[in-house]
């Protein structure tokens, strides 16, 4: 797979990856994946993540059926962070059932 190659991980082997709607644009999370996660999602097409908090591979939508299925899978200049313009299925892509992870803006109220 022509550019893995050119991905540099950090000190824990990770590396961050920007998953964005395909339809809208918007973008919907950012996770990490390690070198095995990253090959994982190439070859299937589905958007697996590394979990820090848990120290395991997470597959999106595994327990909420809402994944993410791959359109393109890019690089950065210096090939320490990746972006992947995806489908989304289901009620979208955070936790929280919000179709976004970044739907609060600085001065919003954090208890709504």
């Amino acid at each position: 797979m022509t550019g893995l190659e050119a991905v540099k991980y950090n000190d824990d082997g990770l590396v961050p990856a920007i998953a964005q709607d395909k339809a809208t644009g918007t973008v919907l999370m950012l996770a990490w994946m390690n070198e095995a996660t990253l090959r994982e999602t190439l070859e299937t097409g589905r958007m697996v993540y590394w979990s820090r908090s848990r120290h395991e591979r997470w597959a999106k939508g595994d327990t909420s059926g809402d994944i993410q299925k791959v359109v393109e899978a890019r690089y950065d200049c210096d090939g320490d962070t990746l972006l992947f313009v995806v489908e989304q299925a289901g009620g979208g892509a955070c936790h929280t059932g919000e179709f976004s992870c970044f739907f609060r803006a600085f001065g919003d109220d954090p208890a709504q």
